[in-house]
């Protein structure tokens, strides 16, 4: 069986900077590139995350205490069932952090330390129950840490929303892995002209160059700085997967295909699931998930289809197909795995969104998984 969970959080990255790009300048004090109201948006966005994540040399530099600031929000999640705040999560090589640090001192919120490079028994030893450590071996040269393994570890242990606040080296790498879904990038309104200041990023193979453009969903004034808001293409994966783990849920049949499908909105938050004949012996995936969706329900006008198969543009066990569906709840943009291979219909569902000037995104490379879940209709 091909695996297609994604064994891994939703990530969120975020960063601040300068206009020319500058995280940081070379004064002894960290550089306050936000103001109060982006704190604010910042505070909210952490209180929404089951983890915040940072390299060892934030810790070391800026000193965060990494918690949720309003009490409004701290309350709000403990009546989720959540804790007041979100984990706290250290990537490190050296192992040069501080147990006296507001990483670890502040709060109670619980505390991983992903040590490389052979780090891990000496920061034991160091730390003792100020923080859980978890060994992730050498890392692979780039100074980091084995991201996926920590990613793999942190859902293991329930994080399924990561929140990435830096820095340069920890944004970059999680960038050029193609291990972020959402960027949250704020620009303030001043230059800081060093050369030899860090910038957002380091060099690297980023997956988003020139040819495949990250897409922007939003930009909005903070006071006065500007937040920019993209998906990148890992978000596109990332659900998409879901939906094929959706599939295996599916009741079988010799008449018709298996197939998940999420809707999600464009902050990166899931609205609704459906299975095909979740409900009842005739539905489809995308049929139940829109069902479960006030049709006034403003977020559909932003939202995404994920689908593991091709929406359907004619059936027989319904008047309105699948496609029809899609456009009639306004959601403007679709991504699918498979096309419908020819075996019960005929199928143009993808033209019939096109036509409608819906965006559709096909993902051949997760056609495998998608298919092997309805392999028996092949045999």
């Amino acid at each position: 069986m091909i695996g297609v969970v994604p064994e891994r959080p939703y990530v969120v990255a975020s960063a601040a900077q300068s206009v020319d790009g500058y995280l940081d300048d070379r004064a002894e004090a960290r550089l306050v590139l936000s103001g109060e109201a982006d704190l604010d948006r910042v505070d909210g966005v952490r209180a929404g995350c089951d983890a915040i994540l940072v390299g060892a040399h934030t810790v070391r530099r800026d000193d965060p205490r990494l918690l949720v600031r309003s009490p409004e929000r701290r309350q709000a999640r403990v009546a989720a069932g959540l804790p007041p705040n979100p984990a706290k999560v250290v990537l490190t090589r050296s192992g040069d952090l501080d147990p006296g640090a507001a990483f670890f001192t502040a709060g109670s919120a619980a505390r991983l330390v992903y040590a490389a490079g052979g780090s891990a028994e000496e920061l034991r030893t160091r730390l003792g129950s100020a923080a859980t450590v978890v060994d992730v071996g050498d890392d692979p040269g780039d100074g980091l840490a084995d991201l996926p393994a920590v990613l793999a570890d942190l859902h293991r242990r329930g994080v399924r929303r990561l929140l990435v606040e830096g820095g340069r080296r920890v944004l970059t790498g999680f960038l050029t892995a193609g291990l972020v879904d959402e960027f949250h990038l704020v620009v303030a309104p001043f230059f800081v002209g060093d050369p030899h200041a860090p910038r957002l990023v380091g060099p690297g193979d980023f997956p988003h160059g020139a040819d495949d453009r990250m897409r922007l969903v939003e930009v909005r004034q903070v006071g006065d700085v500007v937040l920019a808001r993209y998906l990148l293409a890992a978000a596109d994966d990332y659900w998409l997967r879901q939906a094929i783990d959706l599939s295996r849920a599916c009741p079988p049949t010799e008449s018709a295909y298996a197939v998940g499908a999420v809707v999600v909105d464009d902050t990166g938050h899931e609205i609704a699931t459906g299975y095909s004949r979740e409900t009842g012996p005739r539905e489809h995936a995308e049929e139940v998930a829109l069902s479960r969706v006030d049709p006034a329900d403003p977020r559909l006008a932003s939202a995404t289809m994920y689908s593991s198969l091709e929406p359907c543009s004619a059936r027989a066990s319904h008047p309105v197909p699948c496609a029809d569906l899609i456009i009639r709840a306004g959601i403007r943009r679709v991504v699918l795995a498979w096309r419908e291979p020819p075996l019960f219909v005929d199928c143009h569902g993808v033209e019939r969104l096109r036509d409608a000037g819906v965006e559709v995104v096909e993902r051949p490379e997760l056609a495998g998984p998608a298919r092997e879940v309805n392999a028996h209709l092949f045999d």
